[in-house]
């Protein structure tokens, strides 16, 4: 017999994943990042799904629960290096804050899947502030502060 309670559980741990990675990769995608909605869906939902998987073999085991969580942390560093280029001709370094925001999606995916789910939406909340905030602010600060070197600031919010 099916427990459709289990089902609707993890609906709603996988919906939030996805919802979150859609928000998260939707920034990237309207700054023209190569990782967008649908990398940063399949990331949480990933990282949902590892979270789930292994609290359904062990209960309580915060040791087993660790080590998923180590690997994805590991494994996501991969992946953003992915989308991190490095410009010899101007020696400037572009897509650190999209392999951050992948590894961060990873984290809040890590929480919805564990069933944290205000720890999920206030983590989603201050990853938008930091996106939409932040790169209006740098360029305030290098104003305020007379930064002209472009290795420094970018005009474009990563």
């Amino acid at each position: 017999m099916l427990d459709w309670g289990l089902y609707g559980d993890i609906a709603i741990r996988l919906g939030l994943a996805i919802l979150v990675g859609a928000i998260l990769g939707l920034n990237r995608w309207l700054h023209h990042k190569s990782a967008g909605i649908r990398t940063h869906s399949l990331v949480a939902i990933g990282s949902a799904t590892a979270i789930m998987l292994i609290s359904d073999f062990v209960t309580d085991d915060a040791q087993s629960v660790s080590r998923v969580l180590q690997g994805l942390i590991t494994g996501l560093g991969f992946l953003g290096a992915g989308v991190i280029i490095h410009e010899q001709r101007s020696q400037r370094v572009h897509g650190l804050t999209t392999a951050a925001s992948l590894w961060a999606c990873a984290l809040i995916g890590a929480a919805f899947g564990a069933g944290q789910f205000a720890l999920g939406g206030l983590t989603l909340g201050a990853i938008l502030l930091t996106l939409v905030l932040g790169g209006p602010l740098e360029r305030l600060f290098a104003r305020l502060n007379g930064v002209k070197r472009g290795s420094e600031i970018s005009d474009d919010p990563e």
